[in-house]
């Protein structure tokens, strides 16, 4: 390692950012040269080198349609964001940089040599795809660049002037970035309704229309969301995501760093849509052709005439159009306090309207996780 990198992650390490790392196929030596200057405590919470299929798989969740590829980085960033947001206790920035990749190997390969890396944190996704001069350099040359611009995007998230790069002239860099807070920001304005934020961070705010929403306000995500989103995928045979609204019906709207905060929890696993729809009226003339996944509390209140101007017309208004968009409930039961459980066959629903409350079966799923009681106990929710 030469000068100026040493002194390069020198300054990293006395920033603020704690960092959940894993690369596949190359960039380990970006790991060894942060664990080689001291302070490396203060900066790596932990450190993931998932290089079977098996590894990879488990550390996402998931099997990702490809494993070399700008996507699958970006879905590793984000779970290792998440992995970040759990381990750390002292309330500093976290991030989630990760890496995959295929460069130069003891055998010739067909396809390009190239990196696909990106950096998870609070307000955004960058997203880096490094193709490689093909020839130009050994493995170990390879490995270097790549480990090298591993530690440029982590010195640019910490604040910190980067070592340039020593380039070959059949490099080619692509850079994208998705910016969470540019959207909350025009969501807050009223310049869009909503925004959808997909698994490995684009941003979308037109023309998509999820099948299945999931509404809450995820504070926190929890076991609960994600095995009854999980069980409605299977009932209903569509890909579930998750609707946080930030100004909620019966509820003070959504400040600014709490829609980031709460949006954070999905970064690399979920889709989740941010809406200015406090009732599932509005929502439903954002997402027509919807089923919306919810518990029996919520239920109970999209049945109550006050949120339709106190009154059983403003109610049937409500449900006819409801009806008309083609949306409907799939309703998950609850226990009370008093040990009783509730499902769709309590709900008082209107005569003509009882086609849009489906409930999901006792012996597939009961809501009887507390977010409440989470939040006392300090816990962090899931991911």
């Amino acid at each position: 390692m030469d000068n100026a990198l040493y002194s390069m992650i020198e300054a990293i390490h006395q920033t603020p950012p704690r960092l959940v790392f894993v690369t596949a196929g190359a960039g380990s030596q970006a790991l060894a040269d942060i664990l080689g200057v001291g302070g490396a405590s203060g900066t790596l919470l932990e450190a993931v080198v998932p290089y079977s299929y098996t590894a990879f798989n488990d550390f996402l969740g998931y099997v990702p349609p490809k494993y070399v590829d700008a996507q699958t980085a970006n879905f590793l960033a984000g779970r290792a964001f998440t992995r970040a947001r759990q381990l750390e206790n002292e309330e500093r920035p976290v991030l989630g940089l990760a890496c995959t990749a295929t460069i130069a190997t003891n055998r010739p390969k067909k396809g390009e040599h190239r990196a696909y890396m990106a950096l998870w944190q609070l307000e955004s996704v960058t997203c880096v795809s490094l193709y490689l001069d093909k020839g130009a350099r050994d493995r170990a040359g390879e490995e270097a660049i790549v480990s090298h611009m591993l530690l440029h995007l982590l010195a640019q998230a910490c604040g910190v002037e980067p070592v340039p790069i020593d380039w070959k002239a059949g490099d080619r860099v692509e850079t994208a970035v998705y910016e969470f807070t540019t959207a909350v920001d025009k969501l807050l304005n009223r310049e869009i309704s909503f925004f959808g934020v997909y698994a490995d961070g684009r941003i979308r705010d037109n023309g998509v229309n999820p099948r299945v929403l999931l509404s809450g306000s995820f504070n926190p995500l929890h076991d609960g969301h994600l095995a009854l989103a999980e069980v409605a995928e299977e009932l209903i045979g569509h890909p579930v995501a998750f609707e946080l609204p930030a100004i909620n019906a019966d509820k003070p709207p959504l400040p600014h760093a709490v829609i980031l905060d709460r949006l954070a929890q999905f970064a690399g696993r979920y889709p989740v849509y941010i809406t200015s729809a406090p009732t599932f009226i509005q929502k439903a003339r954002l997402f027509p052709h919807t089923t919306f996944v919810v518990g029996y509390d919520t239920a109970v209140r999209i049945l109550q005439p006050r949120f339709y101007n106190d009154t059983m017309e403003g109610l049937h208004a409500a449900l006819a159009e409801l009806s008309d968009l083609e949306c409907d409930f799939l309703v998950a039961g609850r226990i009370d306090h008093h040990g009783l459980f509730h499902s769709c066959h309590d709900l008082s629903i209107p005569a003509g309207y009882t086609h849009l409350f489906k409930g999901i079966p006792a012996n597939r799923f009961r809501l009887d996780i507390s977010s409440t009681d989470l939040r006392k106990a300090g816990k962090k929710g899931s991911r």
